[in-house]
């Protein structure tokens, strides 16, 4: 099944980078969707997560 691109998520790559590219590859993977929802505890704005899942899934927040 071929999914209809998202022109959000395209206009998000082409303005704020690799970043942007990385994360939308990310969000679609079903194995971090399922690890995401598994969280106990998010990680608020400025906060770091937990550091297992971070590392797992290669994230920084600053």
């Amino acid at each position: 099944m071929v999914s209809t691109p998202d022109p959000a998520a395209f206009e998000a790559v082409v303005h704020r980078g690799r970043s942007a590219l990385a994360w939308e590859v990310l969000r679609r993977d079903p194995a971090y969707r399922a690890a995401y929802a598994g969280l106990t505890t998010l990680p608020t704005n400025g906060v770091a997560a937990d550091a297992d899942f971070a590392a797992r899934w290669g994230l920084h927040f600053p």
